[in-house]
């Protein structure tokens, strides 16, 4: 079976597949992970396009269209990968591929065995997988259901009975919800949750902090039976946060930005009045 998602870095682990077929991997690194799994001749691990970082020269790689991507096209319009890499180890040794995490924080595996065969998560949380795991990119156009600034909630679902790598930002916590237990979580801080919970969108406060800002705005209300993972570094957060200091007026670089557009102001408008038509 799989390792828990808080493992220690460096310890190896085992995968064993419904089909009986073992496959070590090892997750390395503290803050920013990589998880390097090893490769039997023949055998192949599927990740999403970007996130090799070093491979055994036994290994081919081969970027194929994914046919399962329900959203394809409307990923594609917005700047969405819609293709997978596939790594086989076409050598008559045994190698090993090394993937890492786009963002600082931990790569948790994911029996789907133990999640009923399927899991919901955020969209790009998905890393890479071993075995049987399909995943499925679904573009909900209604509008009562977008969340501004979340690109969208739990729009990612890994179905299968493989090994699915997912990556959490910053500390990840896992809560294991009895029936009828309700959990508050904000929306962004949701990486992934089983299908059997039940999951419910608040709105805190009124209309007018959405459009003018404002933290925790949206939060979800999860009720058990079922397992929800915490992450307490959200993309969304921190680029937020990213936005505020450069944009802060004690920042010295403000001044310049607001001198900057000040003087091109003054040449545009010049230009205007001092150009015979």
């Amino acid at each position: 079976m799989a390792a828990p998602f808080f493992s220690t870095p460096f310890q190896p682990f085992v995968y064993q597949s419904p089909e009986d077929a073992v496959t070590p991997f090892q997750i390395l690194g503290g803050e920013a992970q990589i998880v390097q799994i090893m490769l039997k001749p023949e055998d192949k691990v599927c990740s999403k396009p970007g996130c090799m970082c070093y491979m055994s020269g036994s290994i081919q790689m081969e970027n194929a269209y994914a046919p399962e991507n329900e959203a394809g096209m409307w990923q594609w319009l917005f700047g969405k990968n819609v293709t997978k890499t596939y790594f086989l180890n076409s050598g008559s040794t045994d190698g090993f591929v090394g993937i890492a995490a786009s963002s600082l924080g931990r790569i948790l595996p994911i029996d789907l065995a133990k999640f009923g065969g399927e899991i919901l998560c955020q969209p790009d949380a998905f890393l890479c997988s071993i075995g049987d795991v399909k995943v499925s990119n679904t573009f909900d156009q209604r509008a009562r259901n977008v969340v501004a600034g979340v690109e969208g909630f739990l729009r990612q679902k890994l179905s299968g009975q493989g090994l699915a790598f997912i990556v959490g930002a910053g500390s990840v916590v896992q809560k294991n919800l009895e029936v009828g237990e309700t959990l508050s979580v904000d929306i962004s801080s949701v990486i992934a949750l089983s299908s059997t919970l039940n999951v419910q969108i608040k709105y805190n406060g009124p209309m007018r902090r959405m459009v003018f800002g404002g933290d925790n705005l949206v939060t979800a209300m999860v009720t058990g039976p079922g397992i929800v993972f915490i992450q307490s570094l959200s993309f969304p957060r921190l680029s937020q946060r990213i936005a505020r200091a450069v944009t802060s007026p004690n920042n010295p670089k403000f001044m310049q930005i607001v001198i900057f557009c000040f003087l091109a102001y003054l040449v545009l408008i010049s230009s205007l009045l001092f150009t015979d038509v």
